[in-house]
């Protein structure tokens, strides 16, 4: 067990553990120290010395990120001489760095503004003339432009491609005022994490061409979520806004620390997947072809359930408590559901790191509920049927055309977020609110079962809602939890924490 110690920094006292890098330390205890090098996930570099401290004993200022806690060391980190030295490093930084902020994606999220507002306001001494120009807008592939004359060489994005991915696509070329990010000749980022290099871009150098000049950060509000492109479980922020006259939109999602799950990054396809979420969403009910109520639909649905005894088909992708709701109402009508799993393996995609061959979000839970998953037992089960009602599955069945012909001459009733080919063409049609607007769990492929919460404000019913108004079954996830699974796994809904809890 490391062993604590006592420091004192600005005055304060702190217990901190001896040995450890003290940069990390202080801004975890909540004191401001600038950095531009220095990432948690790629640790210290020491080319940028910004976060000078001073240590007493010490004749000079040290920089944070590689000295090392000792035991009732002093550290300063306000004095002027230190804050004089700072401010010298940012007109350094400053000297051909264009003052384009208005127009900047990264403006309201730059350290650069940030420290230049706390240490800065220096008047420039280099006329505008002698600035040196260099690339403004440099598409090095994988939807990244690069402004070369915004960087401040913190050679993050390099250390990424060369210590994360080994990828090595990023360099650093030329000396002096010359000196600048570049790929390597002939090449393009091709990793399928390369958009990580923008997040950790503390500038503006490195920006999503999907993103670009589309909304200002200081609009948007910030949900904290799971991404459900694959069984990793990656958390994710959205970030979202509903301008006036518009239903609330997703503009994108970026990664959310979790160092038992995904650390700092998320892949590229699950950064992106955010326009899946915005696009083709349903909002009124069908029952074949024709526009209904929500208590026609509901009355009907009813109807099917209590007489006409159909197959439950689920997508290994709702949240545990949606599979949960769908299990009891199985029990209390007698009915068999699968969770047709197979047809979200894709070995293409897979990799040993953060990208999971099964593309389904949850299916741990339905392993955990003991949902039945095998295909052969569901062929059989669907020739037994005339009726399927299938719970947010809308891509069921729907490549394989020997499994389709199974669907031929079956009714079908759809619980579904997004539109696809024919659906108002169905039994019945429901359309639910989708897991980026709705809170819940999920069980990654760790078995570390983790909570989302609800973004987006659209009106729309959750499915959990819509089968409560004619079951009488839970409502939220809170309910589902204090009826339910608060037994099964023996702590309640409000104990997950935000990083998750192994089960």
């Amino acid at each position: 067990m490391s062993k604590m110690v006592n420091i004192i920094v600005d005055g304060q006292r702190l217990q901190a553990e001896e040995g450890a890098l003290l940069l990390p330390m202080l801004l975890k205890n909540g004191i401001m120290v600038p950095h531009f090098c220095y990432h948690d996930a790629l640790g210290p570099d020491g080319n940028c010395r910004m976060c000078m401290v001073g240590i007493e004993g010490q004749k000079r200022p040290q920089i944070a990120c590689d000295t090392f806690v000792k035991k009732d060391m002093i550290v300063n980190t306000k004095d002027e001489n230190i804050n004089d030295v700072k401010r010298k490093i940012l007109e350094l930084e400053l000297l051909s760095h264009p003052v384009d902020c208005p127009i900047c994606d990264q403006a309201g999220e730059c350290s650069l503004q940030d420290y230049y507002m706390e240490f800065g306001l220096n008047e420039a001494r280099r006329p505008k003339e002698e600035k040196k120009l260099k690339n403004k807008k440099l598409d090095i592939g994988k939807n990244i432009i690069l402004d070369q004359e915004r960087c401040v060489l913190c050679a993050r994005c390099t250390r990424f491609t060369q210590e994360i991915t080994h990828t090595n696509e990023l360099v650093i070329i030329g000396r002096g005022d010359d000196a600048r990010i570049s790929t390597v000749p002939g090449q393009e980022m091709h990793t399928p994490y390369a958009m990580n290099i923008i997040d950790l871009c503390p500038v503006g150098a490195l920006t999503s061409k999907d993103f670009r000049f589309k909304q200002r950060v200081w609009f948007m509000n910030t949900a904290k979520s799971i991404c459900h492109g694959c069984a990793k479980g990656c958390n994710i922020y959205i970030d979202h806004n509903q301008e006036k006259y518009k239903s609330d939109t997703i503009y994108r999602f970026r990664p959310r620390i979790n160092l038992e799950v995904n650390g700092h990054f998320i892949c590229d396809e699950g950064r992106l997947s955010y326009k899946d979420e915005n696009k083709e969403r349903l909002s009124d009910f069908y029952q074949q072809n024709k526009l209904i109520t929500e208590e026609v639909a509901l009355a009907h649905l009813l109807h099917c359930l209590t007489r006409l005894h159909p197959l439950l088909i689920v997508s290994p992708s709702l949240s545990l408590e949606e599979l949960t709701v769908i299990q009891v109402i199985s029990k209390r009508f007698d009915l068999e559901v699968f969770a047709y799993a197979q047809g979200y393996e894709d070995k293409s995609f897979g990799d040993d790191w953060l990208r999971s061959s099964d593309k389904s979000a949850n299916l741990a839970s339905v392993k955990k509920l003991d949902i039945k998953n095998s295909k052969d037992k569901l062929v059989r089960a669907l020739e037994c049927t005339g009726l399927v009602i299938n719970f947010n599955h809308h891509s069921f069945l729907n490549t394989n055309p020997i499994d389709q012909a199974l669907l031929v001459h079956k009714k079908e009733i759809h619980f579904a977020s997004h539109s696809f080919d024919n659906c108002r063409h169905n039994e019945l049609l429901l359309p639910i609110s989708s897991y980026s607007e709705n809170e819940g769990c999920l069980i990654n492929e760790d078995g570390i079962l983790q909570r989302f919460e609800a973004g987006l404000c659209n009106e729309k019913k959750s499915l959990l809602e819509l089968l409560h108004n004619i079951l009488s079954t839970p409502a939220t996830p809170k309910e589902v939890w204090d009826e339910h699974l608060e037994e099964v796994f023996g702590f309640g809904y409000e104990d997950i924490g935000p990083l998750g809890v192994q089960v």
